[in-house]
């Protein structure tokens, strides 16, 4: 390959990087309080965190239905809904990719899996994108715990369902689950944040 066919390809990879980057520095952080949102359900109805009054916080998911990573986390993702969310804790699910680049992540697509696997939690679709970027996600899956304080949400964790990609099993830090049980037993996140490993989102005017 000829050396100014290299340098332009070089390029575009490197603004994916960079854009990656600044999408997942730009976000939320532990302990900022969110901004609520509301978004589309599988279901044609709207979503926001305030519909529950009875939660004592979220597991936000951004993952999606294209992505090996998040296909290999779904099962774990449904386990800590139906450990939580009789807790008080129930997982969102957010897809965020655009589907122009990833068709598999359209909006049919998404109610077709989340009716596939039974999902007995809000499937969400971030259309525009903005949910993603004010929470910083660059990756599916990409998890976010937030413990209701009042009225307001505060994040307590972001990052990594767990260690282990390949085997839940075989996971012996399970991020997501021992920051729920400890802010449910009233103590500290001791592991705020782990990074999280996924397909990059597929971002807009990429």
């Amino acid at each position: 390959m000829k050396k100014h066919t290299v340098l332009p390809i070089c390029a575009f990879l490197l603004t994916i990087a960079l854009m990656s980057a600044r999408y997942a520095s730009d976000g939320y952080k532990v302990g900022d309080t969110i901004q609520d949102f509301k978004l589309k359900n599988v279901d044609g109805k709207t979503v926001s965190l305030a519909d529950k009054k009875d939660v004592k916080g979220y597991i936000i998911a951004f993952t999606c239905n294209t992505c090996p990573v998040a296909k290999a986390y779904e099962s774990r993702i449904i386990a800590l809904n139906e450990q939580f969310a009789p807790k008080g804790y129930p997982v969102v699910a957010i897809q965020s990719n655009d589907a122009e680049r990833s068709p598999g992540d359209s909006y049919n697509a998404m109610q077709q899996r989340a009716k596939s696997k039974s999902y007995a939690f809000p499937y969400l679709y971030d259309e525009s994108q903005a949910v993603a970027r004010a929470f910083g996600a660059s990756n599916t899956p990409h998890m976010f715990v937030v413990k209701r304080e009042g009225n307001e949400y505060k994040v307590a964790y972001i990052g990594a369902i767990d260690n282990n990609q390949r085997d839940a099993a075989a996971a012996d830090k399970k991020y997501v689950e021992t920051a729920v049980t400890e802010l449910l037993a009233g103590k500290p996140v001791t592991t705020p944040s782990a990074r999280a490993i996924g397909c990059g989102i597929k971002w807009k005017g990429v």
